[in-house]
C-alpha cells in the first residue's frame, strides 16, 4: 500500500507544478457552476416546483451531482494512451500491478482536483447559493461512504474503457458514448425521478446510477429512509464486486495481445 500512496502524492506534485492549468480549472469549476445556477433559475422562474422539487432542493441536487460526476471518470485516458504507445510493456515489467498504478495516480489526481475545483464550488455555494444541507451528522457519513463506491465504481468502469485501446485504434468514440450514457443513467444531468417511469426502471439494472445519483440522492434526503439508504449502498458494492470481478477479467484477456520484440 505505501508504494500506491507514494504513486498517488507524485501525482498531486504533478498536478500542482502547473500554476496555470491549476487556475483554469478553478475558474472553469466556478463558470460552470454559475452557468447552473442561472440556467436552473430560468426554469424555475415560473414555477414554483417541478414534480415536487423545489428550486432549492433541485439546485442543491444539481451542484452535489456535479461535483460527484468529476470524480467518476478520467483513470482511463492514461490506460489507453500508454496501450497506444506501447509505454504499458515497460509498466508491466515494473513490481506493482498496472491497475492499481492507475488508480493510485488516479486517487492522487482527484486528491488534486478537489483543492482546485471543489473547494471554491462549495465556498461559493454555502455563501451564497443558500443550498439545503443535511442538517443529521450521520447522513454525511453515509454519504461519504456512498461518495467513495461511487468513484470507485467510476474507476472500474472507465478501466475498462481505457482497456478497449488494446482492440481499436481510437477509443475516442467510446468514451463520447459513455460520457453520455453516465449523463443520463447516471442522474447527473438530472434526479432520475425527472425521467419517464420506464427510464428509470431501466437504470435500476445498469451500475451507472450507483455513480452519481445514488450519494447526491443520499445528501439531498431524496433517499432518507435509514433501510433505503444502507440497502442502497448495499447495491453499491454489488456494483463494485461485479465491476472489478470484470474488469480483471478484460484485462486477464487484453494483456495476452501484448507482443514484445527484441530484448
Amino acid at each position: 500500500m505505501v508504494k500506491y500512496w507514494e504513486l498517488a502524492k507524485s501525482q498531486m506534485k504533478v498536478d500542482s507544478a502547473y500554476t496555470a492549468w491549476y487556475w483554469a480549472e478553478t475558474c472553469s469549476a466556478i463558470l460552470r457552476l454559475l452557468i447552473t445556477y442561472y440556467f436552473w433559475l430560468a426554469v424555475y422562474e415560473n414555477n414554483d416546483s417541478i414534480k415536487g422539487i423545489g428550486f432549492q432542493s433541485m439546485l442543491t441536487y444539481i451542484v452535489v451531482a456535479m461535483i460527484i460526476e468529476q470524480y467518476v471518470s478520467g483513470v482511463g485516458d492514461g490506460l489507453a494512451r500508454q496501450i497506444k504507445d506501447g509505454s504499458i510493456v515497460l509498466e508491466l515489467l515494473k513490481p506493482y500491478h498496472m491497475l492499481n498504478k492507475m488508480i493510485a495516480l488516479d486517487i492522487g489526481s482527484k486528491i488534486s482536483s478537489f483543492f482546485r475545483a471543489t473547494l471554491p464550488i462549495i465556498a461559493i455555494a454555502f455563501l451564497f447559493l443558500s443550498l439545503s444541507f443535511p442538517t443529521n451528522i450521520v447522513i454525511y457519513l453515509y454519504f461519504i461512504i456512498s461518495f467513495a463506491l461511487g468513484v470507485l465504481i467510476g474507476a472500474q468502469i472507465d478501466l475498462m474503457i481505457g482497456i478497449v485501446a488494446f482492440w481499436t485504434v481510437n477509443v475516442w468514440g467510446v468514451r463520447v458514448l459513455r460520457e453520455a450514457i453516465i449523463k443520463f443513467f447516471s442522474g447527473a444531468l438530472i434526479p432520475l425521478s425527472l425521467f419517464p417511469n420506464w427510464f428509470q426502471d431501466v437504470s435500476q439494472f445498469l451500475p451507472f446510477q450507483a455513480m452519481v445519483y445514488i450519494p447526491t440522492a443520499i445528501f439531498t434526503g431524496q433517499i432518507h429512509d435509514t433501510n433505503q439508504i444502507i440497502s442502497s449502498i448495499g447495491l453499491q458494492i454489488f456494483w463494485l464486486i461485479s465491476m472489478y470481478a470484470l474488469l480483471r477479467f478484460l484485462w486477464s484477456i487484453a494483456i495476452r495481445k501484448i507482443t514484445i520484440f527484441g530484448g
